[in-house]
């Protein structure tokens, strides 16, 4: 064999040997430091890019990993909050590990839930401990406020929270969005409604003032019964639909010609028809002589007929 032939199948064979112990060698699983690592550089990934249902799943294999690691806990109450998650959410604060921590969370989660007096209870539990000037608190309360109808409160609040925001920021357009929402209520409270009818056209305000008052509705039996009357009209205006032609077999006129027997598909055997109308054998003929009636009536000649008996009868002479 050539040299140069040997020494290529020994590389291939010491290429092969190589590659089958690279192969076989498994890997080395990662460290419950490094896995940590990665998910919450996956965590803020999906944050940054929005994905903040996919994000809640992440907070959940970060929290499964280390169940008391604070950061995931609030960053997974965060997003739940923002995708409107709001049971999972109050869920979440009640198996926390102090849920007083998240008592301000706990307080928005039900304004959002529409239980304003549940939520105006923690709130002022949170102004006595952290003061009326805390900045989320007046914010929860200026929005609660609006929503029971305390529009001048709450416009004072908004303008407290405008005078200490940053220009240009979002919070600084959602309060100008709110100061002026508040601002439109107390305009009309105050004097807005005196010239709501004058903004209307001619024709409407002359109806408003000629129309005469409401009638007083009828009980709900009676409008039940009136509206019950039609439709018992309507049920007896039905006309039976007409028999397609091309359905009815030769021979036959609807409504004339007699339905066919129901019992026709069963053996004759098995109909409830079977045996009607047929005699047994020998019944009332000949066959019976127990019982049998003798016929009386005299004969023309003026002797009794009589039925012969077996044997032959005697001649006279």
């Amino acid at each position: 064999m050539p040299q140069k032939t040997a020494w290529k199948l020994n590389t291939k064979a010491q290429l092969r040997s190589s590659w089958k112990d690279r192969k076989a060698q498994p890997k080395q699983p990662l460290s419950s430091q490094d896995r940590l690592k990665r998910l919450f550089t996956s965590l803020c990934a999906q944050i940054d890019g929005g994905y903040f249902t996919n994000a809640v799943k992440t907070c959940d294999k970060i929290l499964r990993l280390e169940p008391s690691d604070q950061d995931a806990q609030r960053t997974k109450l965060f997003l739940l909050l923002q995708i409107e998650q709001y049971d999972e959410a109050l869920l979440l604060i009640g198996s926390s590990q102090d849920p007083k921590a998240y008592s301000y969370e706990r307080a928005y989660t039900l304004y959002r839930k529409q239980q304003e007096t549940e939520s105006r209870g923690i709130l002022e539990t949170l102004k006595q401990e952290k003061g009326e000037d805390d900045r989320g608190i007046v914010h929860l309360e200026a929005q609660l406020n609006y929503r029971e109808g305390s529009y001048q409160e709450a416009f004072e609040m908004y303008n407290q929270l405008l005078d200490t925001a940053e220009s240009n920021s979002e919070e600084h357009f959602d309060i100008s969005t709110n100061l002026q929402a508040s601002q439109k209520h107390l305009d009309f409270i105050n004097t807005g409604f005196h010239h709501a009818l004058d903004a209307l056209p001619t024709t409407i305000t002359s109806t408003l003032e000629t129309a005469p008052p409401p009638v007083h509705q009828p009980s709900i039996a009676a409008a039940v019964t009136s509206a019950s009357a039609p439709a018992e009209r309507e049920e007896s205006r039905i006309v039976p639909k007409k028999v397609r032609a091309r359905r009815v077999p030769a021979g036959v006129i609807p409504g004339v010609t007699p339905p066919p027997d129901p019992e026709r598909w069963l053996k004759k055997i098995e109909r409830s028809t079977f045996n009607q109308g047929k005699r047994r054998k020998g019944a009332g003929g000949g066959g019976a002589t127990q019982g049998a009636a003798v016929d009386a009536t005299p004969t023309p000649g003026g002797a009794p007929h009589t039925s012969k008996s077996g044997g032959k009868g005697k001649k006279k002479k």
